[in-house]
């Protein structure tokens, strides 16, 4: 087989989701955008669900269809997006949560479906999704009398536990919301771990559930295998890929391994990511192609057939931080070519 092997570990998602729900006494929900973080929404819901889960988030109504197809009608499916032009219909059918984030979206909501819930997002300084205080509190007593499944805002920082941020965020937030009767929710990952205060009524864990940070003892998510298509020996002073941009110091063996940046594989880890054959490092050398790698295996004892690109010597974090980015970003551009394969749950 000429892809690369994804191995997905749907024990370790729930194993990650029962640990983060431990640290605390109140709801989790899972959040399931971006299609599971780029690893199947549908097997990582259905496994969730398995597992206990009821409330699952999703970034925009339409990647709701496939949930609520898998799921059947039981499981509340809040949008982050809230209620947007266009989204009446999805809304109304599928029975959605969308969360307001806007006086615009409360008065279409209220306009389109006034008898369906809702819940509402609140910007406590983030400024990127959800009302500001003011327009809040212009129509805090008429969203409120309407009963709100959810009233939620989200952290900017809570990958740093230091920063000052979270502590103000969680005070706007106490002052927005302090003496209502409807649940709140402010811990995304970052904030199940910043404790107790910062839990509420319902925690909405995401990358942690996948193996990310800031979950530093999360279960590892996910491998993946590379294939090796061909492989060669050349002489000190050869050069390798697009735009000679690797030259050999040294006679050495270059594995051609199938994947690319049309697979997530970015093309800033250019002569900066390694490959793994067992607990040996294969550095990357030369560009990134579009389909294709090449790696100094120069090293190791024997031909290899496979080389490891994200594995127990590697995981998606440290590629991160090769390619100069965060794990989400590793995690949703996996590509669509490779050869998946689910297991556990």
């Amino acid at each position: 087989m000429s892809t690369g092997r994804l191995i997905i570990d749907l024990d370790a998602v729930v194993a990650n989701w029962r640990a983060l729900d431990a640290m605390t006494d109140c709801k989790t929900a899972a959040v399931v955008k971006a299609d599971g973080y780029g690893l199947g929404s549908v097997n990582v819901a259905k496994a969730l669900f398995k597992a206990g889960v009821r409330q699952f988030f999703v970034a925009v109504a339409e990647e709701a269809v496939t949930l609520r197809d898998a799921l059947g009608p039981k499981p509340e499916i809040s949008v982050f997006s809230g209620h947007m032009n266009g989204d009446t219909d999805l809304i109304r059918e599928l029975g959605l949560t969308p969360m307001l984030n806007s006086v615009e979206q409360m008065t279409l909501h209220f306009e389109q479906l006034p008898d369906h819930p809702f819940g509402v997002q609140l910007d406590t300084g983030m400024n990127r999704l959800g009302m500001e205080m003011q327009e809040w509190a212009a129509v805090a007593e008429l969203a409120l009398s309407r009963r709100p499944k959810l009233v939620m805002s989200h952290l900017a920082c809570a990958d740093e536990p230091d920063h000052p941020m979270n502590p103000y965020q969680l005070s706007q937030f106490k002052k927005m919301t302090d003496g209502i009767s409807v649940p709140r929710s402010l811990a995304a990952t970052g904030g199940v771990l910043l404790g107790p205060e910062y839990h509420f009524d319902l925690t909405r864990p995401g990358i942690g559930l996948y193996g990310g940070l800031p979950f530093a003892n999360a279960t590892p998510v996910v491998a993946l295998d590379l294939p090796v298509v061909q492989i060669r020996d050349i002489a000190e002073g050869e050069v390798v890929g697009y735009a000679n941009a690797w030259q050999a110091t040294r006679p050495s063996r270059i594995a051609t391994v199938s994947g690319g940046y049309a697979d997530g594989v970015a093309r800033i880890l250019s002569d900066r990511a390694t490959l793994y054959h067992g607990d040996i490092p294969c550095p990357l050398v030369g560009r990134v192609s579009m389909d294709l790698l090449t790696i100094d295996v120069t090293d190791l004892p024997d031909a290899p057939r496979k080389l490891t690109l994200i594995g127990p010597q590697q995981n998606v974090d440290d590629l991160a931080r090769d390619a100069h980015t965060i794990g989400y970003e590793i995690l949703t551009q996996l590509g669509a070519r490779y050869n998946r394969k689910t297991f556990g749950k």
